[in-house]
């Protein structure tokens, strides 16, 4: 059979072994696996018979550096329709939370209401200790098995307090985002020092939201109710999104014509830029580092939407050495078509309706002519 295992910072960590031990008694099992953001010591990896993933870091670096986990490039919103299609599961172990109403996700939706609605059975590890804050209805009753609980709460994404280049870039952003619009960023210190940068109110609409968000609502400056698909911070966010409908599925969270219905400001960041605006979110050439993610899911639909801007805010080096290449490490994760603003902390290069060789001598006079030969 095929196993799912529910990701983010929520993922049922509890059971891994039980799993592992299950599956390597049974033989010839599969193993899918989502965002994992912290590695699971309990998963052992030799026990299924494959194991693949669409987002190979922070947690699954190693395993697929070793060759253990295989890694399927796939941009977020692709991710529904490999979980109906190839990799559907015949179990999802997922976290869930207990309501009147019956269970619900916890912190994270993600893919998992995609796995029940291509006919998964639901081994459910039942928190005490999880937010709830699942905008669906309650999982049907028959696919879900209580298979175990747990009083741990959801594993915490330590807040990185952001250096003077993310400051720098993050007051270079902040003027381009207008009042009342959507605004999109994942956990980074970019997003860190932007939410604490704005001075307007704003509507989230997030793969992820990340612990700024409760600072930025308690000075009053979130408008509407934010829609993200995971949680990923600590106690004070998980605190704050109990009992509010912030989560959805993949399907609607990384929708693109939902997305750029109207205007979307779109901050990502970039393992490195290559002088065409070419984007490699993946990793280097000797490591995998992240994955593409919804990457490209929320730079297209920015870069279409009237009014919003698809950006790219990156510092100018990274341990030293240029984020600015000739050539790529990895494959291009996010095309340059869909990047209208790359900012580091030197300035912003407005990338709109210039050619080729313009968005080449932009970017290299932005980087005050530090380009590295990449693929390193």
């Amino acid at each position: 059979m095929t196993v799912a295992v529910g990701d983010g910072f929520g993922s049922p960590r509890s059971v891994s072994g039980e799993l592992s031990a299950a599956a390597a008694q049974c033989g010839g099992v599969r193993l899918i696996l989502g965002w994992v953001p912290r590695a699971d010591p309990g998963l052992n990896f030799m026990a299924f018979a494959d194991a693949r993933t669409f987002m190979p870091g922070w947690g699954l670096r190693h395993a697929v550096d070793a060759g253990m986990v295989s890694f399927a490039p796939a941009r977020m919103s692709a991710v529904p329709a490999l979980i109906h299609g190839p990799w559907r599961p015949d179990l999802l172990v997922a976290t869930v939370v207990r309501s009147g109403d019956g269970f619900f996700f916890g912190s994270e939706v993600s893919w998992q209401r995609a796995a029940i609605n291509a006919g998964a059975l639901v081994a459910a590890v039942v928190s005490a200790a999880a937010p709830h804050a699942d905008a669906g209805p309650p999982l049907p009753d028959g696919q879900v098995v209580v298979v175990a609980e747990t009083a741990e709460p959801p594993a915490v994404l330590a807040e990185v307090t952001p250096g003077p280049a993310y400051q720098a870039i993050a007051a270079l952003i902040a003027p381009l985002v207008d009042a009342g619009s959507r605004l999109q960023l994942g956990p980074s210190p970019v997003a860190t020092a932007l939410l604490r940068e704005l001075t307007v109110p704003v509507r989230l609409d997030s793969g992820m939201l990340p612990e700024a968000v409760v600072d930025l609502d308690e000075r009053g400056l979130i408008a509407g109710t934010p829609v993200a698909s995971y949680l990923a911070g600590g106690p004070r966010l998980y605190a704050w999104a109990d009992g509010r409908p912030l989560l959805h599925p993949l399907e609607y969270t990384h929708d693109l014509g939902r997305l750029s219905a109207d205007p979307l400001f779109a901050v990502n960041t970039a393992v490195e830029i290559d002088v065409d605006g070419q984007v490699n979110v993946e990793g280097t050439a000797a490591s995998a580092l992240g994955g593409i993610g919804g990457h490209p899911d929320y730079a297209a639909a920015a870069a279409r939407s009237v009014g919003g801007l698809s950006i790219v805010a990156v510092p100018t080096t990274h341990h030293g050495r240029p984020t600015l290449v000739k050539r790529l490490s990895r494959p291009v994760s996010t095309p340059a078509h869909d990047v209208d603003v790359i900012v580091n902390e030197l300035g912003v290069a407005d990338l709109r309706g210039l050619s080729r060789p313009e968005r080449n001598r932009t970017l290299t006079e932005l980087w005050d002519g530090q380009v590295a030969p990449g693929a390193g």
